[in-house]
């Protein structure tokens, strides 16, 4: 799709001296939604409902698992297993039921069952979550998160996989911004160097 080309074109240049400028994540959202399909825009409007907290109930998890899109699958099946693995982790650290405030999805014959799926990181996740540091465990939680858009990203080059996963990344990088701006400007311009090095030699010339 030509459009992606123009989306690379379109960040914003970065000095060492960047702040967020006049283009914050909700700009460059919008544009990138401008250039993509109505088809494209429906699904990238399912993934911006994982970041508003009050969508993020069973029925929310369990329409991201059945939806057609291989990325919307499994960067939610990710999210859940991380939720619910960092729930699991305040309980035994304040002495509750381990399964308190877990969400639990349903399988085809309405058993209830947890939606951790196969959860590789998990062991680094404890590991993470064990740190005194608080922005130290938030920064970690979010490596695993960048991680993983790069790994459902992986041999895709032109199509909406490329998009969704830019789209994640800029969503941590907001979150930082707010939290920690350096480290959001440091996110920021790694994004853009990672995104622009994909393309260049290809199409973009920047």
């Amino acid at each position: 799709m030509n459009n992606y080309y123009y989306i690379i074109a379109g960040l914003p240049d970065l000095s060492k001296d960047w702040v967020r400028g006049e283009k914050d994540a909700d700009a460059i959202l919008g544009e990138i939604k401008e250039q993509c399909s109505a088809r494209d825009r429906t699904v990238i409007g399912f993934l911006e409902k994982g970041y508003v907290d009050e969508e993020l109930t069973p029925e929310f998890y369990a329409e991201a698992s059945g939806s057609r899109n291989r990325f919307i699958r499994e960067w939610f099946q990710f999210d859940l297993a991380v939720r619910n693995a960092k729930v699991k982790y305040l309980n035994n650290a304040l002495g509750r039921d381990s399964g308190k405030d877990v969400i639990y999805l349903k399988d085809d014959e309405g058993i209830a069952r947890e939606g951790t799926w196969e959860f590789e990181e998990e062991g680094k996740l404890e590991l993470i979550l064990e740190g005194k540091d608080i922005l130290a465990r938030e920064k970690g939680i979010d490596d695993l998160y960048w991680a993983k858009a790069d790994e459902l990203a992986v041999f895709h080059y032109f199509d909406l996989t490329v998009i969704l996963s830019f789209i994640v990344k800029l969503k941590l990088i907001d979150r930082w911004m707010k939290l920690d701006e350096a480290t959001g400007r440091e996110m920021f311009r790694e994004l853009v160097d990672e995104v622009r090095g994909t393309f260049k030699g290809v199409e973009y010339a920047g």
